[in-house]
């Protein structure tokens, strides 16, 4: 039967792969660029062909012989944050533009590029092939000078951010108009505040197909989604209630097993739910916890006059104290600086409560891996720590009392940074190489994966400990919406242009 495919499709003219040997890709390189072109006097190697992290995509025909290459690979030395670069396109004059293989090897090298995590592509490409890259679809930059010659910097456009924003949260403003969920102040929370009450109610629910094929993961990870969401409210949890659907006692068992590890490990019981069985798998959960005073407003602070006291932030904002300061009942003297922002401290922390200027944090648990089936999906670090690990963690938000905080779930770090950022009427820069990453993660897998523990706050807190997690400042808060990406070359990246869910600002 597969005799047929070449008889029907006809035999490929050419086979693109990594390079097996490089002698053949160097010995083509020396041609084309220091002999034919005299791009250079005697060599085209460079410290890029030494790198081992380089990849080399070799384009063959079918008796084995070398038709074109191209390389790609890390832009900088260190650590790959997720910023690559390509480079040496290069064909063999005889089969130039008869069987496109150019094109075909900067596709190839394009879709390697996003396969190794990267969300930044560059190329520096002869000026007289800027046509052919743009009708690929790549990004012109501006024009530069390589080996003396007039180049251009492309740039591949990478959606992988917008596209993850757009599948889980872009439907939400269409979706929830007119129910107002959260109550003021609370627009697109990860809890909503219980009017009149302390109480903080969160809500979800497990894919049903993993629920299927991993049920005792699913359970713990019905408690560990509502116990963040609790965590980014600044909530304590008191009490948990699940609805199981199951297809017979057994799978239904092994769903409640890993719900009660998970309530154990992290020390909220179980109230009650519903379970019913010969349906298909489902899931989902609803948790309580209580802060240590209510809703006390829009953003849960109390604001003197919003007059700058050391003068404009960048993007136009006021600049705010990065460390809560007393009320004024406790101040020496009984006043307050103009300007300041003075948390009202127990009630819950609001998703909203950012402002341009904030420096935005990031508090993650490194350790841990890949969950087994969700590689590059699901980073699971919660499962291997101490009930007080975990709960030291889960304490962080309620004792830094920040600005705004969000857990970060389904839209990864940068579209849940988004969502903060949409809720505070403003924008965000994010410094990916400021960014706390584990080392078995790519930068594009840890910034759109859902990752076990991990808090973004904002604006003034106080010094709170994180167990075993790790925080670092990694960006602010701007004026303009969306979500950019700042490079250690001082290049900025669009990752989301607009507001992530549509449902406005927190007001």
């Amino acid at each position: 039967m597969t005799d047929l495919v070449p008889a029907l499709l006809g035999s490929p003219r050419f086979l693109i792969e990594p390079a097996r040997t490089r002698t053949d890709y160097y010995r083509l390189r020396r041609r084309v660029f220091v002999d034919e072109q005299e791009l250079f006097a005697a060599s085209d190697l460079d410290d890029r062909d030494d790198d081992p992290r380089t990849i080399v995509l070799e384009a063959r025909d079918p008796s084995g012989s070398l038709l074109g290459g191209v390389r790609l690979g890390p832009a900088t030395d260190g650590p790959d944050i997720g910023w690559w670069q390509g480079g040496r396109l290069v064909v063999d004059p005889a089969v130039r533009g008869v069987q496109r293989i150019g094109p075909a090897l900067v596709r190839a090298a394009c879709a390697a590029a996003e396969q190794a995590g990267a969300l930044r592509f560059d190329a520096s490409v002869q000026a007289r092939f800027r046509r052919m890259f743009e009708r690929l679809g790549w990004d012109s930059v501006r024009p530069l000078t390589v080996a003396g010659q007039p180049h251009h910097l492309m740039r591949w456009p990478i959606g992988r951010i917008a596209a993850l924003a757009a599948a889980t949260k872009n439907p939400l403003g269409g979706l929830l108009d007119g129910l107002n969920p959260g109550g003021a102040g609370f627009v697109g929370d990860d809890g909503a505040p219980v009017p009149g009450t302390d109480l903080i109610a969160a809500c979800d629910a497990i894919l049903p197909s993993m629920v299927e094929r991993d049920p005792d993961w699913a359970g713990w990870c019905a408690v560990l989604v509502n116990v963040n969401d609790l965590a980014a409210m600044g909530a304590t949890p008191v009490g948990l209630l699940n609805a199981i659907g199951a297809r017979d006692a057994a799978h239904a068992t092994r769903i409640i097993g890993g719900l009660k590890r998970a309530a154990e490990a992290y020390g909220i019981p179980i109230l009650g739910g519903h379970t019913q069985l010969g349906v298909p798998a489902s899931l989902s959960a609803t948790a309580l916890g209580r802060t240590a005073g209510p809703a006390s407003g829009s953003d849960g602070y109390h604001h003197e006059r919003a007059h700058p006291t050391n003068g404009p932030m960048p993007g136009g904002g006021i600049n705010h104290h990065e460390r809560a300061r007393p009320t004024t009942d406790s101040m020496p003297g009984g006043g307050v600086d103009p300007g300041d922002r003075i948390r009202l401290t127990g009630g819950p922390v609001p998703g909203g409560g950012g402002r341009p200027g904030d420096r935005v944090r990031l508090t993650a648990d490194l350790g841990g891996g890949w969950r087994p089936g969700y590689h590059g999906r699901q980073w699971d670090s919660t499962s291997r720590r101490t009930s007080a690990e975990l709960r030291q963690m889960q304490g962080y938000v309620a004792a830094a009392q920040p600005a705004a905080a969000k857990d970060v779930s389904m839209a990864g770090i940068v579209g849940t940074l988004g969502m903060l950022a949409e809720a505070s009427g403003c924008g965000a820069v994010l410094d990916v190489a400021a960014v706390p990453r584990p080392a078995a993660a790519t930068m594009g897998d840890w910034l759109t994966c859902f990752p076990g523990f991990a808090m973004l706050t904002t604006g003034p807190q106080a010094e709170a400990p994180a167990g075993p997690a790790e925080t670092a400042v990694c960006g602010e808060l701007v004026a303009d919406a969306g979500v950019r990406l700042r490079w250690p070359d001082g290049e900025i990246t669009t990752a989301l242009t607009s507001g992530v869910t549509g449902m406005g600002t927190a007001t």
